[in-house]
C-alpha cells in the first residue's frame, strides 16, 4: 500500500506504500479539499522506505505494457466526447468533500475526453514521471541506466518503493530536473515538489495523459527502448496494487501506476491511477485523480468508477 502522511507546507500531500499533446476542457465534479499546509514524511511509500527485496507477483496474463501505437490526435472529433464524459460521470457518486478529474485517450482513433482541470497531489504516480526524466537524461548523456538505477526503477514502479523513488529523485536533480524534463515532454501544469517531497508534486489529469503519451506513443521524446522499459515495469505491478484504471480493462490487459496518501491534517485520502488498458479491442490511455476521500478504499472505488465511466464514452459510441 501507499501510505503518505502529510503536514506542513502549501496544499500538497505525500506518503505512500501500505497506503499527450491533447487539449483538455473540464470541470471539477464536486467538493473541495481541506486547506492547510502539508509535509511529507516518507514511510513505506512516498518517501524513505527501504527497497523491497520481495519479488513482485507477475500478472495472470500478458499485460498491455510493452507495445506501442500511434496516438496522433483527431483534428475534428465526430462527437463531443467531453460532453458525453460529463454526462457519464453523473452516474458516479462522489462523496461530499471529495473531488476527481479524469482524462482519457482512445489510442486507435486519437480522440480524447477530459473532465476537470484542477491540480492534484501526485502521490506515487509521480514515480513514472521520475523514471521518464531519468531515462531522458540518460539519453542526453548517451548512456544506459546503471545496474543500481535499474534496481531502484524496478522497486519504485513495480513495488512503489519510496526509498528507491527518493534515490532517483535526487539523481534527476529533484524538482528542477523533473520540471526541465516535463517542459520537453509538454507537461505545462505539473510542478515538482519542494526538496525531498516528490509526493507533493502537483499535476492535472490532462498533464498525466500527456505523460502517458510520452511513455506509450511513438511521437515521444523517449526512445523506443526507453518507452518499452517503462511499459514493461508498469505491466508488472505487484498483486495488491492492481486496481484503479485497470478496472476499465478487459481481463489483465493493462500497464499502470497508482498513488495513494493520507493527509495528517485532515485524515482524508488522495487516490490516483494512470495507465494504459485494453477494452473491446481498443487501447486507451487513462489518467484519473482524486482527493478528499474519507478512506483509501472509498478513493479506490471512486477512481475505478470514474475510469470505467471515462472509457464507456468510447465503448458505447463505438457500438452505435
Amino acid at each position: 500500500m501507499d501510505r503518505h502522511r502529510a503536514r506542513g507546507r502549501r496544499a500538497r500531500p505525500s506518503r505512500h506504500r501500505p497506503l499527450l499533446s491533447v487539449a483538455v476542457a473540464s470541470v471539477v465534479l464536486v467538493g473541495a479539499t481541506a486547506a492547510g499546509t502539508v509535509y511529507m514524511k516518507a514511510q513505506a511509500h512516498d518517501g524513505t522506505a527501504a527497497v523491497s527485496s520481495a519479488a513482485p507477483a507477475s500478472p495472470s496474463s500478458s499485460p498491455a505494457g510493452s507495445e506501442e501505437a500511434s496516438v496522433e490526435p483527431v483534428a475534428e472529433p465526430s462527437v463531443d466526447r467531453d460532453a458525453l464524459l460529463a454526462k457519464a460521470l453523473k452516474s458516479v457518486t462522489v462523496a461530499a468533500g471529495a473531488k476527481t478529474s479524469v482524462a482519457v485517450l482512445d489510442v486507435d482513433s486519437g480522440e480524447s475526453a477530459a473532465h476537470g482541470d484542477a491540480a492534484f497531489d501526485t502521490a506515487s504516480i509521480v514515480k513514472v514521471n521520475i523514471l521518464a526524466a531519468l531515462l531522458l537524461q540518460a539519453q542526453d548523456a548517451d548512456r544506459q541506466l546503471t545496474a543500481r538505477e535499474k534496481t531502484y526503477a524496478t522497486a519504485m514502479i513495480e513495488n512503489s518503493d519510496n526509498a528507491s523513488a527518493s534515490a532517483l529523485w535526487a539523481a534527476i536533480g529533484r524538482a528542477d530536473g523533473l520540471d526541465a524534463a516535463n517542459r520537453r515532454f509538454g507537461l505545462t501544469s505539473t510542478q515538482g515538489g519542494d526538496g525531498e517531497l516528490w509526493g507533493l508534486t502537483q499535476t492535472t489529469a490532462g498533464d498525466q495523459l500527456k505523460l502517458l503519451r510520452q511513455v506509450f506513443g511513438k511521437d515521444s521524446r523517449l526512445s523506443a527502448s526507453s518507452r518499452s522499459y517503462v511499459q514493461g515495469l508498469m505491466g508488472e505491478i505487484e498483486a495488491d496494487q492492481r486496481w484503479g484504471v485497470s478496472a476499465a480493462a478487459d481481463g489483465s490487459q493493462w500497464a499502470l501506476k497508482n498513488g495513494w496518501l493520507a493527509r495528517s491534517t485532515t485524515g482524508l485520502w488522495d487516490v490516483n491511477s494512470i495507465g494504459r488498458i485494453s477494452a473491446d479491442g481498443h487501447e486507451y490511455l487513462v489518467a484519473t485523480l482524486s482527493n478528499g476521500n474519507s478512506t483509501q478504499a472509498k478513493g479506490i472505488s471512486l477512481v475505478e468508477a470514474v475510469s470505467k465511466a471515462a472509457v464507456s464514452v468510447f465503448r458505447d459510441t463505438a457500438e452505435d
